[in-house]
C-alpha cells in the first residue's frame, strides 16, 4: 500500500496547551452571513474578513460514532465562538470516497475557501487538493493525512496510539503474554492512521507475545471484521490464539460477538475511540480496553485553523508542530497525545473529562457493572 507516513519534527508535548480560548464574538449557533466575504473575494483588502463558509468533510458513521456525536458539533461550536458570521457547510461521506469527491467538488463550486477534510480514502485525495490549492482553497487535513499540498494537519501521535494499543494488551494478557498467540484486525489500508496503528502495535506485540498468527484488515467495517474473525476461528480453532487486537471499537463488538457465538470465553479484546457501547463492555469485562482521544481539543484546533487561514491569519499561533507526508513536507500541524481506558479508570478518563455522563453509560443493563466500577 502507498500509505502516508507522517513524522512529527518539532516537539508536540506542549502541543494542547496551544487551542487559544479566545473567541471573537459570542458562542452562539452557527448563523450564515448575508454576504460571506473572504481574503479573496475582497480582492486583497487589508480588512480581516468577517465571515464565510467553510467546509468539513467527515469520512462515515457507520464503524465510529464520534464523528456525528464529537467531530462535528465540537467543531462547529468553536468556529461559532471564534467567527459568528461564519457558517459551517458539513457532509459526511458515509463510507465511501466517490461520494466525498462529490461533495469535496461541491464546495468548491460554492466558493468556499477552507476546507477541513478527513479523508475516507487518504492516498486519493492528491488530485482534489491540488485542484482545490489551484483556485485558492486551502485544505486542512483533520485525523489522518490527506495527500497533496495541505495547508494544515491536526491529528494524534498515531504510532504511539499503536503503541498504547500493543501494551494495553499485554496488560491484559498478564502473565500469559508471553506464550499468548494474537489476532490481529487492522484498520483500512486506504488510511494512513491504520498503517501507524498496525506499526505502533507491532512495535510492543512482536517482543512481547509469542507470535501473531492471524492478521487482516477489517477494512474499519464491524460486518468485515466480523467475518475475519470468525475466519480466524475456523483456522486456528477455539484454543489456537489467547488475545485479539482490533483496531478500533466498532470492529471490536463484532469480534466479540463472533467470539461469544463460537463459545470462546475469557479472550482479552482491545478497540480504540472509547465509543460509549466499549465502555459499558469494558464495565462488564466483554472488552478489555480502548483509547480515548480527546477530540475537543482536536476539533477546536481544526476550528481555530480554518477561522485563521480564512482571515488570512498565521497558523503558528495553534500549529506548534510541523509534519510530513508523502506528499508535503513541512505542514503545519497539531498533534495530539492519548490515553488507554480500562475498568479501573473509566470515572478518570472519560467521565471525569466530559466526555460521557454517568447517566450515557449506567443505563439499566449496566448499572450494576457502574456500582461495582465506583462509578455512580
Amino acid at each position: 500500500m502507498n500509505a502516508l507516513m507522517r513524522r512529527a519534527v518539532i516537539g508536540t508535548a506542549a502541543v494542547s496547551m496551544a487551542l487559544s480560548m479566545a473567541a471573537c464574538g459570542s458562542a452562539g449557533g452557527d448563523k450564515k452571513a448575508d454576504s460571506p466575504t473572504s481574503a479573496a473575494a475582497t480582492g486583497g483588502s487589508t480588512a480581516a474578513p468577517t465571515s464565510g463558509d467553510i467546509g468539513l468533510l467527515l469520512p462515515e458513521n457507520s464503524s465510529s460514532i464520534r464523528y456525528e456525536s464529537f467531530d462535528k458539533p465540537y467543531f462547529t461550536a468553536k468556529v461559532a465562538a471564534l467567527c459568528p458570521d461564519c457558517h459551517v457547510k458539513y457532509n459526511n461521506a458515509q463510507g465511501d470516497a466517490a461520494t466525498q469527491k462529490q461533495q469535496f467538488d461541491a464546495l468548491i463550486s460554492q466558493g468556499v475557501k477552507v476546507i477541513v477534510l478527513d479523508p475516507q480514502d487518504a492516498t486519493g485525495t492528491q488530485s482534489w487538493v491540488e485542484a482545490a490549492k489551484a483556485k485558492g482553497v486551502q485544505v486542512i487535513a483533520y485525523d489522518r493525512f490527506a495527500a497533496g499540498p495541505v495547508a494544515g494537519y491536526v491529528s494524534y501521535d498515531n504510532e504511539k496510539v499503536g503503541e498504547l494499543q500493543g501494551q494495553a494488551l499485554v496488560d491484559a494478557l498478564g502473565d500469559k503474554a508471553k506464550d499468548a498467540n494474537v489476532v490481529m484486525i487492522n484498520g483500512a489500508e486506504t488510511d494512513p492512521n491504520a498503517a501507524d496503528f498496525k506499526k505502533g502495535a507491532h512495535t510492543v506485540l512482536d517482543s512481547k507475545v509469542k507470535k501473531i498468527v492471524y492478521e487482516q484488515s477489517g477494512e474499519w467495517d464491524p460486518k468485515t471484521a466480523g467475518q475475519k474473525m470468525g475466519a480466524a476461528i475456523t483456522k486456528l480453532h477455539k484454543d489456537g490464539f489467547q488475545a485479539v487486537y482490533s483496531a478500533n471499537d466498532g470492529m471490536a463488538a463484532a469480534i466479540i460477538t463472533a467470539l461469544k457465538n463460537a463459545g470462546i470465553k475469557n479472550v482479552p479484546v482491545g478497540g480504540q475511540d472509547a465509543a460509549s457501547d466499549a465502555i459499558q463492555r469494558i464495565l462488564t469485562g466483554d472488552q478489555a480496553y480502548t483509547i480515548f482521544k480527546a477530540y475537543k481539543p482536536e476539533a477546536e484546533a481544526a476550528a481555530e485553523m480554518a477561522v485563521d487561514l480564512l482571515q488570512g491569519k498565521d497558523v503558528s499561533s495553534v500549529a506548534k508542530s510541523t509534519s510530513d507526508s508523502d506528499t508535503a513536507k513541512g505542514v503545519p500541524s497539531v498533534i495530539l497525545g492519548a490515553q488507554v481506558v480500562t475498568k479501573d479508570n473509566v470515572k478518570e478518563t472519560v467521565i471525569d473529562s466530559g466526555l460521557y455522563k454517568v447517566s450515557d453509560i449506567c443505563t439499566g443493563a449496566y448499572a450494576k457493572a457502574c456500582a461495582a466500577a465506583g462509578i455512580q
